[in-house]
């Protein structure tokens, strides 16, 4: 089975005096520029989503660039940014499973590992 491990550079971080009383909880947010086309689709279950490749800055001049995903009206809104616009972003790291079926008509089981957007701002466009 594949996994995905996370590496987190944090700047801060506070020590808790009660971890059980703390939720586990996946979220995620992030600021970066759109640096492809977001391509916009309907999924088979006939919900609008959008993907989105974020590139996000960090120290020495280098960028990660991480795979993300809208759904409904973010991906409406999503789908008509430009590359180049910055975005704030939050939501939560997910992995999903997906069937794709390529030229020759073979289906192939991926793993797609990406941020599931729950709530994007456009910063500039």
């Amino acid at each position: 089975r594949n996994k995905l491990n996370v590496v987190v550079f944090a700047r801060e971080f506070n020590l808790l005096d009660d971890y059980e009383k703390i939720e586990h909880e996946n979220k995620i947010n992030l600021e970066g520029f759109i640096c492809k086309k977001p391509i916009g689709r309907v999924s088979p279950l006939g919900r609008e989503i959008c993907d989105i490749m974020l590139a996000v800055n960090r120290m020495y001049n280098k960028s990660d660039y991480i795979p993300c995903i809208a759904w409904g009206r973010n991906a409406g809104y999503a789908s008509n940014l430009a590359v180049g616009t910055k975005i704030s972003i939050a939501g939560r790291i997910q992995s999903r499973e997906y069937k794709k079926r390529d030229a020759e008509g073979n289906v192939t089981e991926k793993v797609a590992y990406e941020v599931s957007i729950l709530k994007l701002e456009a910063l500039s466009t």
